[in-house]
């Protein structure tokens, strides 16, 4: 019986997003908009202890993209079913997965790597992000983020969006951006929304006009500033690695010990619930940023978290500088890297031996990225971006 009742779940939920994203106005949708005007769903009655078992086991077994649509669909029906939705989903950091569009702004796994990789389009100088769904990469992932190179008089930007085919800093789906300097030796992170509840918005005439317009006040075009990425003049010619040096502005150095604890952004702020207006569960019911960060705040005793390259080793019978990527790059590349946590503020531990993020190239325009927490998906792509542009100083 309860075979048949998740069976008539699935069908009814899957129906339910196609309702929702034609934004046809039935009888269907009426039926699942809720206390705010319109009558509930009938699926609403269903006994909480039966809803919350059926819940979990859909949950279980939706292990990878895409059957994991069946769990978004179910937080679509009506608001209970919402409720103990996102009390089941867990967060990347624990549950490993990339559920939902804020999967991305959130710190990765504790245990192991993420695996993703990023396809490059020379021709349009754009950049997309997939989660990787199996150990190859020769199949489509599930795609996640998208990039646009845009080069300015002085600088160079990178427009980061959750939408491969909208990416400019005036679309509801902007995320954030990425800012060179002229010699593309330094970059800047920037969040289009505060990445905990005390940051502080960088003023400057993009933040108020976009494509010579004046922005409509819900169109998130905030800069916060969650990292600095720098690349050092490399002493070593042109045989050695790339030299960088990533502050993370928006971590605490003690997000990766034992027991710490990152910000952690779980839904996107009101600026950004225009994204998806036909989903309730991605509303925040209040105006506050502080509802939907969680984490403390990087201004401790110990410092923000600073990452930097893991020293290579020489190989004499390849002559040439080596980092083992544990089969996840095939390619030498100076563009290839391995990022740990730098002890700057105490006497280095096993945690500064693990890597947060790598990133290498397996073909003309194939690269890898694993990532780990405390970072996020937004932050690691923006911090391999960073390594496409040329510097001549450093290489």
């Amino acid at each position: 019986m309860i075979r048949s009742i998740i069976q008539d779940m699935r069908s009814r939920s899957h129906r339910v997003v196609q309702d929702l994203s034609s934004m046809e106005e039935d009888s269907a949708l009426s039926e699942l908009i809720s206390d705010d005007g319109l009558r509930q769903s009938c699926w609403a009655q269903m006994p909480q202890e039966l809803l919350r078992e059926v819940l979990i086991r859909i949950e279980a077994s939706e292990a990878a993209w895409p059957p994991r649509k069946s769990v978004v669909a179910c937080a679509g029906v009506c608001r209970s079913w919402r409720h103990i939705t996102k009390e089941i989903v867990k967060t990347p950091e624990l549950s490993a997965k990339l559920t939902f569009p804020i999967s991305v702004k959130q710190p990765g796994p504790r245990e192991h790597l993420l695996q993703c990789f990023i396809r490059r389009n020379r021709s349009t100088q754009t950049y997309y992000l997939y989660l990787s769904l199996s150990n190859t990469l020769s199949e489509d992932g599930k795609f996640l983020l998208a990039a646009r190179k845009c080069r300015r008089p002085t600088c160079t930007d990178y427009i980061i969006s959750l939408h491969a085919d909208d990416m400019s800093k005036g679309s509801n789906t902007y995320v954030g951006k990425l800012r060179s300097n002229f010699l593309g030796t330094k970059f800047t992170i920037y969040d289009g929304q505060p990445p905990h509840a005390r940051a502080k918005i960088t003023k400057s005439r993009s933040t108020r006009l976009v494509n010579l317009k004046q922005v409509a006040p819900k169109v998130p075009t905030g800069n916060y500033p969650v990292a600095h990425i720098s690349y050092e003049l490399n002493v070593l010619g042109s045989r050695g690695p790339r030299r960088m040096n990533c502050i993370m502005d928006s971590l605490p150095a003690s997000a990766i010990e034992p027991g710490g604890v990152a910000p952690t952004q779980t839904e996107f702020s009101l600026s950004n619930a225009d994204m998806f207006p036909t989903f309730p569960f991605f509303r925040s019911r209040s105006n506050r940023v502080d509802n939907s960060l969680s984490g403390p705040l990087a201004d401790q005793k110990d410092g923000v978290l600073v990452l930097k390259n893991k020293a290579p080793r020489w190989h004499e019978q390849l002559q040439c500088w080596c980092l083992n990527f544990h089969g996840r790059v095939t390619i030498a590349s100076v563009k290839n890297f391995q990022l740990v946590a730098s002890p700057e503020n105490g006497p280095a531990g096993p945690e500064h031996d693990k890597i947060i993020l790598q990133f290498g190239k397996v073909g003309k325009d194939l690269f890898t990225m694993d990532y780990r927490y405390p970072i996020s998906a937004f932050q690691a792509f923006a911090i391999c971006l960073s390594s496409f542009d040329t510097k001549i100083a450093c290489e």
